[in-house]
């Protein structure tokens, strides 16, 4: 049996039978796979992938989303190797496609993610289980849209880095979950990840509302303090990182987590 798919950047793969090693470089992908019951599959991931814990005392790391330790990649042997292309380089995906395919993600939007999620159900044959988090994805997105329904809208900026500062800005899944949540982000004229000038931000939209990721860059409360210098008197909140930007199944915990947080910035 042949099974021919394309990946989310339109790159066709054969395979002949249903892949079985499986070598992730994606951590909200790894978490993916486990929930959609490949555990065993897992071959290798890299260090960030941290959910579950157990899989990194459990499975061979092959380094980092951006370094990677290609001859381990390759001494583990992988029938298709899961990637992503914001979070993986273009030279490491060519220089992988030497050792297997290399399945590509694109990732932007809720309905990306349902296809990805669609796709890994169709190329690992778990049709069941991906129809399952489909589903529940869908589900709690409806009653998300519910619970948002009415409630106003909020100027925001998403900060993800410092030394330079840089935000989320459009084009990102970031920036979907933010319009999720009636944020108005103010660099979503800005593709993908700009540099941005932290003295200019009153004359560039002048935010409510800074969230500071809790990744990739471990803000501090003297950076909010910093930052909200630089507006008039906006609110400035630790935010879970990984709510806002893992894509997969976490996105099931992520509207929980959003519901909450909106509490919190007491415009519930």
């Amino acid at each position: 049996m042949e099974i021919l798919l394309r990946d989310q950047v339109g790159i066709e793969h054969r395979f002949t039978s249903t892949p079985k090693r499986i070598v992730s470089l994606v951590p909200s992908q790894t978490e993916l796979l486990y929930e959609l019951g490949l555990e065993a599959n897992i071959v290798g991931i890299t260090k960030f992938c941290v959910h579950p814990a157990h899989l990194k005392a459990t499975k061979k790391i092959v380094g980092g989303t951006k370094k990677l330790h290609v001859e381990r990649v390759a001494s583990l042997e992988p029938d298709i190797i899961i990637a992503n292309k914001e979070e993986n380089t273009l030279e490491i995906v060519e220089s992988l496609q030497r050792i297997a395919p290399v399945w590509v993600t694109d990732i932007a939007t809720i309905e990306d993610n349902l296809k990805m999620i669609s796709d890994f159900g169709q190329l690992f044959s778990v049709r069941t289980e991906a129809r399952k988090w489909i589903d529940k994805i869908e589900f709690a997105h409806a009653n998300f849209k519910k619970f948002m329904s009415g409630r106003p809208s909020h100027r925001v900026a998403y900060f993800i880095w410092k030394n330079p500062h840089m935000v989320a800005g459009g084009g990102t899944f970031i920036n979907e979950m933010l319009k999720l949540n009636h944020f108005v982000n103010i660099y979503e004229e800005r593709e993908r990840y700009p540099e941005i000038i932290i003295q200019k931000m009153r004359i560039q939209g002048d935010p409510e509302i800074v969230l500071l990721s809790s990744e990739p860059y471990p803000f501090k409360d003297e950076d909010a303090f910093e930052l909200g210098r630089f507006t008039h008197h906006a609110k400035t909140i630790f935010v879970d990182g990984e709510m806002f930007s893992w894509y997969g199944s976490r996105l099931v915990k992520a509207f929980d987590y959003f519901k909450v947080l909106q509490m919190r910035l007491g415009v519930a």
